[in-house]
């Protein structure tokens, strides 16, 4: 197995709009290198965006566990959380994500989103 080409061609599925696609290229290759981050967040968007939130979840889960700091794993986790309609979970991942890079608009909108849904800040 060409680990290399296969992410590379998993990268071209997901990109061309064929999420499931990418996904059955990339779970071999996180399976080998499971410490492979780039990998692993690639394979959660993959899940996120095939509708598969419960798979995109253990992944992120994965990603946090392993690196706290990382704010963009943060973010899809709590917008994979609201998708699940379990939006107090996904408060807290969605304000940290949002306090470690403030300045993006996307961070800050959904964390509006989902408190205006919870009922507001706590």
């Amino acid at each position: 197995m060409d680990l290399l080409a296969d992410y590379r061609r998993a990268t071209m599925f997901f990109e061309t709009g064929d999420p499931s696609g990418a996904a059955r290229l990339l779970e071999p290759i996180v399976d080998a290198e499971p410490g492979n981050a780039a990998v692993r967040q690639l394979l959660a968007r993959a899940y996120f965006q095939s509708a598969q939130l419960n798979r995109a979840e253990e992944q992120l889960r994965e990603l946090v566990d392993r690196d706290p700091s990382d704010h963009y794993a943060h973010h899809v986790l709590g917008r994979t959380l609201e998708r699940l309609n379990r939006h107090t979970d996904a408060l807290r991942h969605l304000r940290i994500a949002a306090a470690m890079y403030a300045a993006n608009d996307d961070y800050r909108i959904a964390l509006q989103r989902v408190e205006t849904r919870v009922g507001g800040t706590r």
